[in-house]
């Protein structure tokens, strides 16, 4: 990996996230009904409905409003919401962190989780817990996050258990952390679908890595087999799984609209189904556009990790 390399991905990636901006104004100014009109209500009259257009810029044409939308978001300054006439910004930066503190501790573990289980699935290979492990990842990759989500709710959150809640209600201006019983639940779901899916890449490359010319040639040498996993096969296969954990994170990152929506979690997943129902387009199109960028933030991470590891 060289500096011109990460340069040109960089310059791509602002590229791609304009690209991007530009088919998020579009989609979202398509969607059906009329923003003023949704705004004053059915009653509306038609001067009321005109100078309200008039009032936001919906009469201007769609490249002037692109532009000005475009640079308030490089100004800090995305507008006011049409809901609750808030600015935007105000709306969604406690939603920001929430969202990014449900993935990051997710992510934490995630990676040690992962890791443990691929390692002890690998180096009991074919037996009943390994094939157990692999049929567990194997259904939990065909189901959805919500449906995963439902299942813990019924389970912790209802008379069956009855231990957790299954609403994620944090007051407004309280941290996520202060409240650690309603981040059990979304928490719990990311990991699993996490490690299910990198504990699964990670056994397969401690199995390669098992297999291979050099760990052979270690056990010809005589040395013993929790010498040989952990220190010839555990590092190579982690080196090798590092681009997968930077996709992992783009999905749990992602993914956090569904769990969120799930456990009425209030970040920025709840803020944008809310946002689509209610057409408020000031606080959709901002949503909308920091996950792309997050999924591509975490898709270059995973093109680093993966070029480090070719290079070496």
């Amino acid at each position: 990996m060289t500096a011109r390399w990460l340069v040109r991905r960089l310059v791509l990636g602002v590229l791609v996230l304009l690209l991007v901006s530009i088919l998020i104004f579009l989609v979202t100014q398509a969607l059906p009904g009329d923003v003023a009109r949704i705004v004053l209500g059915k009653d509306a009259t038609g001067e009321q409905v005109a100078a309200l257009r008039h009032q936001l810029g919906l009469d201007q044409p769609l490249v002037t409003q692109y532009g000005r939308w475009l640079g308030g978001l490089l100004t800090g300054d995305p507008g006011v919401s049409l809901q609750n006439r808030e600015p935007v910004s105000e709306i969604l930066g406690p939603r920001i962190l929430n969202s990014f503190t449900l993935g990051f501790i997710s992510m934490l573990l995630i990676l040690p989780l992962s890791v443990v289980a691929g390692v002890l699935s690998a180096a009991r290979r074919d037996s009943f817990a390994d094939k157990a492990f692999v049929a567990v990842t194997s259904l939990s990759m065909a189901l959805p996050p919500f449906v995963v989500g439902m299942l813990l709710i019924a389970l912790f959150a209802t008379s069956m258990l009855g231990v957790l809640p299954g609403v994620s209600d944090i007051p407004p201006g309280d941290l996520p952390w202060w409240h650690p019983a309603e981040l059990v639940l979304p928490v719990a779901t990311l990991a699993f679908m996490g490690v299910m899916y990198l504990g699964r890449l990670v056994r397969a490359s401690v199995i390669d890595a098992l297999d291979s010319e050099y760990v052979q040639m270690a056990v010809l040498k005589g040395l013993s087999r929790r010498r040989i996993l952990f220190r010839h096969a555990l590092p190579n296969a982690i080196a090798a799984s590092l681009p997968a954990a930077g996709l992992v994170a783009a999905v749990t990152i992602t993914g956090v609209v569904v769990v969120e929506y799930v456990y009425s979690y209030p970040g920025l997943g709840t803020a944008l189904v809310s946002a689509v129902n209610s057409h408020d387009l000031p606080v959709l199109q901002p949503c909308v556009l920091i996950l792309a960028a997050t999924y591509y933030l975490c898709n270059l991470l995973a093109d680093i990790l993966a070029a480090v590891g070719r290079s070496r």
